[in-house]
């Protein structure tokens, strides 16, 4: 699928998006993958349905959701260039992404964040009071025996 809006494009064709920026955004900037291994985040990317923000062919911003399309999505990922931020392309990322045929009728939908509630809140999320959600955090994964 394909939404344009003025100069900007957003489209869920894995081939367009730029595996060497979203991985540079999502090993160097993004603090929830910082040191993210190339190969992690290729396998991620083949694993999840993809959203590609484009403005003049350049990628400019990124998302993926992971999903059985059935009943459950998870959110993750969600990146827009800081050159590019500002201009209301998050919020219209996520209305593509809660648009997707794909995405439709599902009984859950998840994501995580620091500083994002306010944008996330607008597309119904609230976060999560009820003791059920439980998770296992290993935030040093990816640098952890580098240095020795």
């Amino acid at each position: 699928m394909e939404w344009r809006g003025g100069d900007y494009v957003i489209s869920d064709d894995p081939a367009r998006v730029d595996l060497a920026t979203v991985h540079h955004w999502l090993s160097t900037d993004a603090y929830w993958s910082h040191g993210v291994p190339l190969d992690i985040v290729r396998r991620a990317l083949a694993n999840s349905i993809v959203f590609g923000i484009y403005h003049d062919e350049t990628q400019v911003g990124f998302a993926r959701v992971v999903s059985d399309r059935a009943s459950f999505a998870w959110v993750a990922d969600v990146y827009i260039s800081p050159d590019q931020r500002g201009h209301g392309l998050g919020k219209w990322l996520m209305e593509c992404i809660k648009a997707h045929p794909d995405l439709q009728g599902l009984r859950r939908w998840l994501l995580a964040t620091r500083d994002a509630h306010g944008l996330y809140e607008q597309f119904g999320f609230i976060t999560s009071t009820s003791g059920r959600l439980m998770e296992i955090v290993d935030l040093d994964i990816y640098t952890r025996g580098r240095d020795q």
